[in-house]
């Protein structure tokens, strides 16, 4: 047994949750979910062009960078572009369910793995991004692990036009309806990490990538 298992299993017994009384637990828990009331909301335009100005607005506050390019075929040679204006070396770690892409034909050396801590460059996707707050929200599944988004010094996003939201609530709203059931990780980037702690100075990178940069791609 894992250890996941094994803390499921303790809070199912807690719980009192057996194969029995599974289905009318998951159907209360759903009754609840539908029934919730949001509370205020700042207006947002849904409209997808001003999606997609709204969240290269709220990005660049939040120190991030963007690019846009027509499509994810366009993205390698536009990361290609990135890395060599910031100086950094052509090589990176990719989520595994970006491999497909042509990286080798933008002359990047990409290893699709999860990251480890010598890795100087991560690249994944997102499950959607919140226009909102110009936040990304990526979901941990085997083929999209958290640690390349949280590990390397820079973190490059390829973002759908098609994918950005209006707010969280649209966001889990998406998560519930496509993938079942909520993911190992839940991890929302809103910029580079930072800190203010230390003579309340702003300090980018201190728990995580130091550069955030967003590359939209247009048509997907």
């Amino acid at each position: 047994m894992t250890r996941r298992a094994d803390i499921l299993g303790r809070i199912r017994a807690k719980l009192n949750r057996n194969p029995e009384n599974a289905t009318a637990g998951r159907a209360a828990i759903e009754e609840t979910l539908a029934a919730r009331v949001q509370g205020p909301r700042p207006p947002v335009d849904t409209e997808k062009s001003a999606l997609v100005r709204r969240l290269i607005e709220k990005s660049l506050a939040q120190s991030s960078t963007v690019d846009t390019v027509a499509s994810d075929a366009e993205a390698p040679a536009a990361v290609a572009r990135y890395l060599a204006a910031q100086g950094l070396p052509l090589q990176a770690v990719v989520w595994p369910a970006l491999a497909g892409l042509d990286w080798a034909g933008a002359r990047l050396a990409v290893a699709a793995r999860g990251a480890r801590d010598a890795d100087p460059v991560g690249i994944t996707g997102c499950f959607c991004a919140i226009a909102e707050t110009g936040t990304l929200m990526l979901c941990g599944a085997p083929d999209t692990p958290a640690t390349v988004s949280l590990l390397p010094e820079t973190h490059i996003a390829l973002v759908p036009a098609s994918r950005i939201v209006a707010g969280m609530e649209e966001g889990f709203a998406l998560a519930r309806t496509e993938l079942g059931q909520l993911p190992r990780a839940v991890n929302f980037v809103s910029g580079p990490s930072r800190t203010g702690d230390i003579e309340q100075t702003i300090v980018l990178g201190a728990h995580g990538p130091y550069r955030v940069h967003l590359i939209l791609l247009a048509q997907d």
